[in-house]
């Protein structure tokens, strides 16, 4: 119940308080939020139940607050990134070291569309979209950065 309390107060709780005071501090002259969530708050993920709920709930947490904020006229857009296989520290210990590694890298890649993992820059540039002009139209919207995962199936066979 600690792990499940932690996961929560830092996913969902602090995006959650997040939204809140941004809402206060900007709700005269408007702006973007985008709220990371992860590809796990779209699917289920048996080993990662805690994760996964937690990311679901900034996932539907981001649509009713971009709802509140235009129904209340408030220029506020509210949009939630939502990665998967991007390579960050947070891989670490599911890859291992050495030759195990590599492995495990290819066995992930063989699963991934585009063949490979991601890197934090391509999350970064999605973030930079939803936080500009440029998207002066987008709120309560999801953006998917899993180099296709969820536009199909993981289950291909190897070539």
């Amino acid at each position: 119940m600690k792990s499940w309390d932690e996961v929560h107060r830092l996913n969902s709780t602090g995006v959650m308080f997040g939204c809140k005071y941004a809402i206060k501090l900007m709700k005269e002259k408007g702006g973007s939020i985008v709220n990371v969530s992860s590809r796990s708050g779209v699917v289920g993920i048996p080993g990662a139940v805690a994760y996964a709920w937690s990311k679901a709930a900034i996932r539907n947490h981001t649509k009713s607050v971009a709802l509140h904020c235009a129904e209340n006229g408030y220029k506020i857009r509210f949009n939630s990134v939502h990665p998967a296989t991007i390579m960050t520290p947070m891989w670490d210990a599911m890859l291992g070291e050495g030759e195990q590694r590599q492995q495990i890298i290819e066995d992930v890649e063989f699963g991934i569309p585009l063949g490979h993992f991601g890197e934090p820059i391509d999350v970064v540039y999605g973030i930079l979209y939803l936080a500009s002009n440029e998207s002066k139209y987008v709120t309560g919207t999801e953006l998917t950065i899993d180099g296709g995962i969820l536009a199909g199936s993981e289950a291909k066979p190897r070539k």
